[in-house]
């Protein structure tokens, strides 16, 4: 109980309400703009927050975590833009119905069903975390924690990237990474080449920033188009009736629910899940006829499913220290830069602070709720900010932001050097969630590995390596060995990832179908959608010149 009350009493701070209301801000902002992925938005705010209480400084961080989710909807309804990879399902029926003029209805349904996502969510964080905190804690050694890291690295990798072999060079980039500096066991020094800078490691910090943040700024720079597509103009009504709340039940349970499932996966993120839940819905819906063409079954069950797994990656990272996807590896980083090692001691050790994580969670679902409900008439404009500003702010954020870590100019210099690395990995199409995920986890699974081999000269084989640590061991060559027969088993030119292969190729070829009969039908292309065919400029001379005659 008193475990409860101090953590609930630490959101009563006046500073941690404050530090929630900047996420807010900075979240549902990141979110709008694409290309712009709330990993880079931890990332960088994480070197603001290095200074702060771990409460505050995971007010801030949870809360962008949580609005990037409800802002990200709104260019994937309004341009048929993803803002971050969680709202790819969402464009398929988000942007038919807002060319139909009903783009109102659809943003503000889809902020519902994200609340009732993530606080299904947060409830099965609540439920489930301390049973397997405890699990772990009671069962897991040496050999088991290494056999679990080794599961993440292994479930990440055979996700992540559409070739196998590309993800296991990142995981590989990503422990090399990790072995850089002091080695704790005999306290040599390891691939320091004589710098002073080195000799703690890399800063977890600057590389987060340079793969996240400078790779995907100098990515844009370089691949930047003038885009001619607008936003559309004219939102209609904005809220739904009763007949349209009870269409959209079933989908948002039963895509809820895969959400929760596919959220407890690691590295499994929620545009996975709103792939999945998507095919789900239209499979048990009455009308799937509308599915790609603007159903607001559509829209509930996409953005139910994506948002619904939030709470199983907070699980799996709170709960057993493996982060869920490329946010939570960031989340991880800095509770270990605060002292704080997420994991089974950290319900032991802090309970008041997973009472704290979890009302984070639920108060930004609320105030992300009531921000998406204001009926902004800025969202048009706000998509029509020119990129230079956006990049230029970004710039001076992410060099700020690093040296703000160490006060140290070496910080800065080695996230430009990860910035060109990170952009290098992007053309060649090597995931970065697997270096990240490497670089926080090498260290510890050598570490366990290294006790583990100290103890098993002595003891009995099957005494020391538990069948647990077999199962999971056994688990982690089954994630990257079996999407490699699938994809093997597939012609060159289908082969892909786990995210390209969720969906048949059949309901892709649906999805396009119903997108080109749109375009077709020239009452869908009304007025609300400017600019999207011809420049402004011919059309005005057009229309002057027809009353002239």
């Amino acid at each position: 109980m008193n475990a409860i009350v101090d953590g609930l009493g630490a959101l009563l701070d006046v500073s941690v309400v404050l530090y929630m209301l900047v996420g807010l801000a900075l979240g549902f902002l990141v979110g709008a703009f694409p290309g712009i992925t709330a990993t880079m938005a931890v990332a960088l705010a994480a070197g603001f927050t290095m200074t702060l209480e771990p409460v505050q400084g995971l007010a801030v961080l949870l809360t962008i975590y949580v609005a990037a989710n409800f802002g990200d909807r709104v260019p994937a309804i309004l341009v048929n833009t993803p803002g971050t990879p969680a709202s790819v399902a969402t464009t398929f029926d988000g942007y038919p119905m807002a060319k139909q003029g009903r783009a109102g209805l659809a943003l503000t349904l889809s902020a519902i069903v994200s609340a009732v996502g993530i606080l299904a969510s947060v409830v099965l964080f609540a439920v489930l975390a301390v049973p397997v905190a405890t699990l772990a804690r009671d069962w897991f050694r040496s050999p088991e924690l290494f056999a679990l890291v080794v599961f993440g690295i292994a479930i990440m990798i055979g996700i992540s990237s559409k070739s196998m072999l590309k993800g296991i060079l990142a995981g590989v980039i990503g422990l090399m990474l990790g072995t850089v500096g002091l080695y704790s066991a005999t306290n040599d020094e390891r691939f320091t080449f004589g710098l002073l800078e080195l000799v703690d490691g890399l800063d977890f910090i600057a590389v987060i920033i340079g793969l996240f943040g400078i790779a995907e700024l100098l990515d844009q720079l370089l691949t930047h188009r003038a885009n001619r597509t607008r936003p559309i103009s004219s939102l209609g009504r904005w809220l739904p009736n009763r007949k349209e709340f009870k269409q959209s039940g079933r989908a948002v349970a039963v895509s809820g629910g895969i959400g929760l499932g596919v959220g407890l996966i690691p590295a499994a993120g929620g545009d996975i899940a709103g792939l999945i839940g998507w095919d789900r819905a239209r499979s048990i819906s009455k009308h799937p006829e509308q599915f790609g063409k603007g159903s607001i079954e559509g829209v509930a069950a996409s953005d139910t499913a994506s948002s619904a797994t939030l709470g199983g990656s907070l699980t799996t990272t709170m709960a057993l220290g493996i982060p869920g996807d490329s946010v939570m590896a960031v989340m991880i980083g800095s509770m270990i830069i605060w002292g704080i090692a997420p994991g089974p001691t950290l319900f032991t050790d802090r309970p008041d602070l997973v009472v704290s994580i979890t009302a984070i969670m639920i108060v930004a679902t609320l105030l992300a709720l009531v921000l998406s409900l204001v009926r902004m008439k800025g969202i048009v404009k706000l998509l029509d900010l020119p990129r230079p500003y956006l990049w230029g702010g970004i710039l001076i954020f992410c060099v700020i932001g690093t040296y703000a870590t160490s006060n140290s100019v070496s910080t800065v210099v080695q996230m430009l050097v990860f910035g060109v690395i990170g952009l290098a990995l992007k053309r060649l199409e090597i995931p970065a969630g697997p270096i990240v995920l490497g670089l926080i986890l090498g260290p510890l699974a050598e570490e366990n590995l290294a006790r583990t081999l100290q103890i098993l000269p002595t003891q009995p084989f099957f005494s020391v390596v538990s069948p647990i640590a077999l199962i999971l061991l056994a688990l982690a060559v089954a994630s990257v060995v079996l999407p490699a027969i699938r994809n093997a088993r597939k012609p060159k030119d289908k082969r892909g990832s786990f995210a390209d292969s969720v969906l048949s190729e059949d309901t892709f070829a649906e999805i396009e179908q119903a997108h080109e009969s749109m375009r077709d039908e020239p009452g869908m292309l009304t007025s609300t959608i400017r600019n999207e065919d011809k420049p402004r400029t011919s059309r005005r001379r057009t229309d002057k010149k027809g009353s002239d005659t």
